[in-house]
């Protein structure tokens, strides 16, 4: 991203202000919290998930909160909820072409976090210090 159009987005961006004046900020929020993007990296890699799947995968997560994050990303758009008429009934999960944007942004920032993980964890270690 060049400076200017960083200079443009930051100028955009009102955290000072409620969702209702910068709704960059809350679209921001519910897509960087820590359970929707590691739903995101699961879907990416295994395409179709059942829920039981999805929770098997994302290590730590509530069946509650993996509710809730699902749904978010559900109604914001980035995941496909497919529900089959089946005895027991069968849900699949998946992600949606914007969904697929998303989880090129993940792994376009995982990609410069990589090469920096040594000094943060420097940094960490000082910080402690």
């Amino acid at each position: 991203m060049n400076d200017k159009r960083m200079q443009e987005m930051l100028a955009n961006l009102d955290v000072e202000n409620p969702s209702e004046v910068c709704p960059i900020k809350d679209v921001l929020a519910a897509m960087l919290d820590k359970w929707t993007m590691m739903i995101v990296l699961v879907l990416g890699k295994h395409k179709v998930l059942r829920f039981a799947d999805v929770k098997r995968s994302v290590v730590g997560i509530s069946p509650k909160m993996l509710t809730k994050s699902l749904r978010t990303l559900e109604r914001d758009g980035h995941v496909l909820r497919t529900v089959y008429p089946e005895v027991p009934i069968r849900v699949e999960y998946n992600l949606t072409d914007q969904g697929y944007i998303f989880l090129k942004k993940l792994v376009d920032l995982a990609d410069w976090i990589v090469p920096h993980v040594p000094t943060i964890v420097k940094n960490r270690e000082e910080f402690i210090k």
